[in-house]
């Protein structure tokens, strides 16, 4: 990590731990907690991370950013951090510049589609939008006769179904009926809806990664206290096993994860076999992971570790939820297969080599 990343992620880092305790968190019934983390974040200028000054951000790099969402997800916090940066990531493709305040992206599923109508106006409908209720703005993705475009929309202007998802955050199904956006502007040439749901991916992968280290930290934890036949559970090789496999999983997730990262920062174009490769791969493999960690980390804790009052469903169940945003790992798979298969058989090895 160079040292412009380290600076930012330890800055993530403190704001995290000084007002986003896992425990103190989970003790706050009102959720009083989240406007003091969002006004910490916004003056630390991170929800803006990737759009330029002169766009209204910060400015920071791409590889910053990712830094900032691999701390999110060892924190599991429950803002639109990642959303917003997201957000502001699509926005300033087409040179937009990103409102204040909460923001997400339409749509956040592959199979969704939202239309950009003759008249300048959207719409569509999209399904399992994070974070939609407490969003201010949307950044769009939208397809009509002139190609791609990517607009800004006033969320009051839309219709919400508000939702619930596995996590306990908002995830809402976003209706637009000829809506009126903000700003519309052309999506770069080779810039389309893959594209954006390769860079979710990536995001929701760093994010997965950084809540199974949280996991292995906290399992690890709670085996060297918790006693049990007059020694400590982390002394009982079926469990020692057990948390050589989460760790194995957590490995496996990080190492995934940050190299799609990294091959995004280094991209010349994310329209490309290699990007999607590993964006498409690493959601997969990170996908896997959080399934056979949390059922690991659960396991190590026992009864205690399914209470609402324990800090560990924070981690696995937003691990479970992130999942499925951006394409499952059975919709990724199935697009590996065909770019495998459409590339044939003597070039499968070529494309894994040169990773």
């Amino acid at each position: 990590m160079a040292e412009s990343e380290n600076i930012v992620a330890e800055t993530a880092e403190k704001i995290f731990a000084d007002l986003a305790d896992a425990q103190t968190i989970n003790h706050d019934k009102q959720g009083a907690w989240k406007a003091p983390l969002w006004q910490a974040l916004t003056e630390a200028g991170l929800p803006l991370s990737w759009v330029p000054d002169d766009l209204g951000g910060s400015g920071a790099s791409l590889a910053e950013g990712f830094s900032v969402l691999n701390v999110a997800g060892r924190h599991a916090i429950a803002v639109p951090l990642a959303e917003t940066m997201l957000a502001g990531w699509l926005l300033t493709q087409a040179r937009i510049a990103s409102p204040e305040g909460e923001m997400t992206v339409l749509p956040a599923s592959p199979k969704d589609r939202v239309t950009l109508n003759a008249d300048g106006s959207l719409s569509g409908r999209a399904r399992g939008v994070p974070f939609a209720k407490d969003a201010k703005h949307f950044a769009v993705l939208a397809s009509g006769n002139g190609g791609v475009s990517v607009a800004l929309v006033d969320v009051a202007k839309c219709r919400i179904e508000s939702g619930i998802g596995l996590g306990g955050d908002h995830n809402d199904t976003v209706a637009l009926d000829k809506v009126q956006p903000v700003t519309t502007r052309p999506a770069p040439k080779g810039f389309d809806q893959t594209t954006l749901m390769l860079m979710g991916g990536v995001v929701r992968s760093l994010q997965i990664a950084g809540a199974l280290e949280a996991m292995l930290d906290i399992s690890v934890r709670y085996s060297n206290e918790r006693v049990a036949f007059e020694k400590k559970i982390s002394k009982f090789q079926a469990v020692q096993h057990n948390l050589a496999r989460l760790a194995g999983e957590n490995a496996a997730a990080l190492a995934a994860a940050t190299s799609a990262a990294d091959t995004i920062v280094n991209a010349k174009s994310l329209d490309t076999d290699a990007v999607f490769l590993e964006a498409a791969a690493a959601k997969v493999r990170c996908s896997e992971a959080a399934e056979k960690g949390s059922s690991i980390a659960h396991q190590v804790h026992g009864a205690i570790g399914f209470t609402i009052e324990h800090i560990l469903h924070r981690y696995s169940l937003r691990a479970l939820a992130w999942r499925d945003d951006f394409g499952s790992e059975s919709y990724w798979a199935v697009e590996l297969g065909k770019l495998v298969a459409n590339r044939g058989a003597d070039e499968l090895w070529p494309l894994v080599a040169s990773r």
